[in-house]
């Protein structure tokens, strides 16, 4: 992409308060899945991994995605019930 289809403002130009709430929210949202990705990986992998090696047994594959598919569940439930609560 060349600058001049870029979406910034001009030098020396402040961008717009939307385009830095933007900006932001999608900095948060990338930290955010980050951080669940590491934390689902480290948790799932203590709990899962008994014997580390070159692949996974059929109970550990198993085991880290039924670890994973609970945590992004719960991860959602929480996260519907904060959002509803900021609502109200």
């Amino acid at each position: 992409m060349d600058s001049y289809s870029s979406s910034s403002p001009p030098m020396g130009a402040s961008p717009s308060p939307e385009a830095l709430m933007e900006q932001i929210q999608a900095q948060l949202a990338e930290a955010y899945a980050k951080e669940l990705i590491e934390t689902m990986r480290e948790k799932c992998f203590d709990k899962c991994i008994t014997k580390p090696g070159s692949s996974l047994s059929s109970g550990e594959s198993s085991c880290v995605s039924r670890c994973v598919d609970r945590y992004l569940e719960a991860t959602g439930i929480i996260s519907r019930s904060l959002f509803s609560q900021q609502r109200h």
